[in-house]
């Protein structure tokens, strides 16, 4: 889907965003609309932030042997659209208009196979860890711009669109802050996590 460079994207890609092509993604299913937006929490290896194992991993270049915690993923193929790390930086790896493979077996409303129909965000951090002020300004930035270029109803945690299977990006992100910020009403945030965000988690 193109558009004009003046708005910021170009075929799905923001111009804020550094651009980094992975090859792991894959055409929208016909007539899909992008209304999710899903946030990750992403380190390699867990705990250990900067470098580019992140970069590495997404487009297929991560050394297996270069760290013992890489042998558990071995062969994985994913990708996000976003990563923003710890000090704001943004980078793109997918555009917007294709499908990512961040979700895996999903769900959400009833509806599955969330890659089809989502966006993935990934803050670089550890799941149960706080996430930085600089991510979260970015995050609501592009969040803003994604509802102005797409149909975006919700933005979830991977742990709500895959309980139980995955926990990220867990407790110590604040839900209450970045509903503020975006002006957003609780609905468009899952249940569990307005809960959270009322009791100032």
């Amino acid at each position: 889907m193109k558009q004009r460079a003046a708005d910021g994207w170009h075929d799905g890609w923001w111009r804020r965003a550094r651009r980094i092509v992975s090859p792991n993604r894959g055409p929208r299913p016909r007539g899909s609309a992008v209304e999710l937006a899903v946030i990750h929490s992403i380190s390699l290896p867990p705990g250990r932030y900067r470098g580019d194992a992140i970069e590495r991993l997404f487009c297929n270049r991560l050394d297996w042997d270069a760290d013992p915690y890489f042998d558990s993923i071995r062969g994985l193929k994913v990708s996000a659209h976003f990563v923003i790390r710890r000090a704001g930086a943004l980078q793109q790896y997918v555009s917007c208009d294709e499908r990512a493979w961040h979700a895996g077996a999903s769900s959400w409303r009833s509806r599955a196979d969330c890659n089809d129909y989502s966006i993935g965000i990934e803050l670089e951090g550890l799941e149960g860890e706080r996430f930085t002020v600089a991510q979260y300004r970015r995050l609501v930035g592009l969040l803003r711009a994604l509802e102005r270029r797409y149909p975006l109803r919700w933005v979830v945690g991977h742990e709500h669109i895959a309980p139980g299977r995955k926990r990220d990006p867990g407790v110590g992100f604040d839900w209450q802050q970045l509903v503020s910020a975006l002006g957003w009403p609780r609905e468009r945030v899952p249940p569990a996590a307005a809960v959270s965000a009322q009791a100032g988690a």
